[in-house]
């Protein structure tokens, strides 16, 4: 059993509503974490979820708070939410790179990390994920894009395995079910691309100092991930339970 830390996958949802010369606005909170949840749980695996407005305040932000876990996973979180913690962000009190630079240290230092694709992951949606410039980078087996580095696919396409027998992918068999998009990345010295989609990395994997990291640069739910992916394919739970595992070594 490994300790999974889930940061990220959750959002909060404005809308008005507008009916001839009257309005009004509702909000929902609505979490995307569940179906990585599920897998890695059936798999008998300790998770917890840190939703994405409790990021700033509460992720990790040193060794000896990091290593009450084996596996971080960041889906769909980006980097100001980890660096900027409300005393720097709201308050203007100097501190230190309380989360990336440390996080950095801990996966060199014998963690696994796990970057999951998203609209905030990588460098993202109007490159607003923006981790391309921090230390996080240093520490994942891939390149990031200086610029949005979405790729839409709206009608839809399969993974390509390139390495079936690596223990990441949790021997997952056959055909996969279509995915509607990703980041696009570039794959780096002594990196393992294990599938590809469109022709880019899907999923690679790399061993950094004594620790190790991996990517899957599409999304672990809707909108990039379509529920025959997520929640019917037996294949889902295998992959990502195929990566925790390697991860925690």
């Amino acid at each position: 059993m490994s300790r999974v830390l889930i940061a990220g996958e959750s959002w909060v949802t404005q809308s008005t509503h507008i009916k001839g010369v009257d309005s009004f606005t509702t909000t929902s909170y609505v979490t995307g974490v569940e179906p990585l949840r599920r897998a890695l749980e059936g798999r008998g695996h300790d998770v917890e979820h840190m939703p994405a407005h409790l990021v700033p305040a509460d992720f990790p932000g040193d060794a000896d708070a990091l290593a009450a876990y084996d596996v971080v996973v960041l889906s769909d979180i980006g980097a100001n939410s980890l660096q900027l913690a409300p005393e720097v962000f709201e308050q203007a009190v100097p501190g230190r790179d309380r989360c990336l630079g440390a996080l950095r240290d801990w996966t060199r230092g014998g963690g696994g990390l796990l970057m999951v694709g998203g609209y905030l992951s990588f460098t993202g949606f109007e490159a607003k994920a923006a981790f391309r410039n921090t230390a996080l980078h240093e520490a994942l087996p891939v390149g990031l894009l200086p610029e949005d580095d979405r790729v839409e696919l709206p009608a839809g396409a399969r993974a390509a395995v390139t390495a079936a027998d690596h223990p990441a992918l949790g021997g997952v068999a056959g055909d996969w079910p279509v995915l509607l998009g990703y980041n696009r990345v570039e794959p780096r010295e002594n990196t393992e691309v294990l599938a590809t989609l469109n022709g880019d990395p899907l999923v690679a994997v790399a061993p950094f100092g004594a620790g190790r990291s991996a990517v899957f640069t599409s999304d672990c739910s809707p909108h990039w991930a379509p529920r025959p992916f997520c929640e019917e394919w037996d294949g889902y739970a295998k992959v990502f339970g195929g990566l925790v595992e390697w991860l925690a070594g």
